[in-house]
């Protein structure tokens, strides 16, 4: 009787584990190959193996005709579970655009002078120079007339001009706020937020416990600050380095 428990246990076991295969393995499928058809193709072949067409790209190809698709992601006979995405590439066939010289002029010139001829805005990196205006275009890829170009997208490298300079940031509190104004203004930086603090009463004009405390007084209104406030505290802290047109922020009172 033990000896046909332990047989029973194994078949069982057995069969679980042949199940569990099967429901996992069951609802793979290959990759069918896509490269080659037209959009269309590849849509009905993914939706014939259950699983999703997604056209990332386009790319120009002198092999693979215009339209059609060049590149897949997973390859073909990749097993995957059904309701997967195919990322393909579309082909745009030879190179018959001229790639335009756009260094030199501004951010927005180029563009549109990019767009005109069919083509795409890829990145855009900014860097300061001191030998180049502000939104000057100072460099393209690919070059100007380069040829042999993958994908039709034009990435540019834009100056922001010269750095700021850059300063220490001087401690004004105690001083008033309209001699600090002047001060910071002439330094090419701007006054940011200013807000009064409220100052409680001392502990020694409050009325000692066990007396009886005097009737609530509506609190005024608190006056907007005015260049004689004194600064408290500011922002961004004493000793901390800012560039110019940086805003500096005080709690006056």
């Amino acid at each position: 009787m033990l000896l046909l428990a332990l047989v029973l246990m194994t078949v069982a076991l057995i069969s679980a584990l042949t199940a569990m295969q099967l429901a996992i393995h069951g609802r793979e499928v290959a990759i069918p190959k896509l490269v080659g058809m037209s959009p269309s193709e590849a849509e009905r072949a993914s939706a014939a193996s259950g699983m999703l067409l997604v056209v990332e790209r386009q790319f120009y190809s002198p092999d693979i005709p215009e339209g059609r698709i060049v590149t897949q992601m997973p390859p073909p006979g990749t097993k995957v579970r059904r309701g997967w995405s195919i990322r393909v590439a579309q082909s745009l066939g030879q190179q018959r655009v001229v790639i335009p010289d756009v260094t030199g002029g501004s951010e927005r010139v180029a563009e549109l002078n990019i767009r005109r001829r069919g083509l795409t805005l890829g990145s855009v990196a900014h860097v300061n120079l001191t030998d180049a205006a502000q939104d000057q275009v100072i460099s393209q890829s690919p070059p100007p007339k380069a040829s042999g170009v993958s994908a039709p997208k034009i990435n540019l490298l834009i100056s922001d001009g010269p750095e700021p300079p850059v300063y220490a940031m001087p401690n004004l509190t105690g001083q008033p706020l309209g001699s600090a104004t002047l001060a910071l203004q002439d330094a090419g930086m701007k006054i940011g937020k200013v807000s009064k603090v409220s100052v409680l009463p001392p502990v020694s004009a409050l009325p000692p416990s066990g007396e009886p405390q005097a009737a609530p007084v509506a609190p005024s209104a608190v006056s907007e600050p005015s260049a004689a406030s004194m600064i408290v505290t500011q922002t961004p802290a004493p000793g901390q380095k800012i560039v110019a047109g940086s805003a500096v922020n005080f709690e006056v009172r």
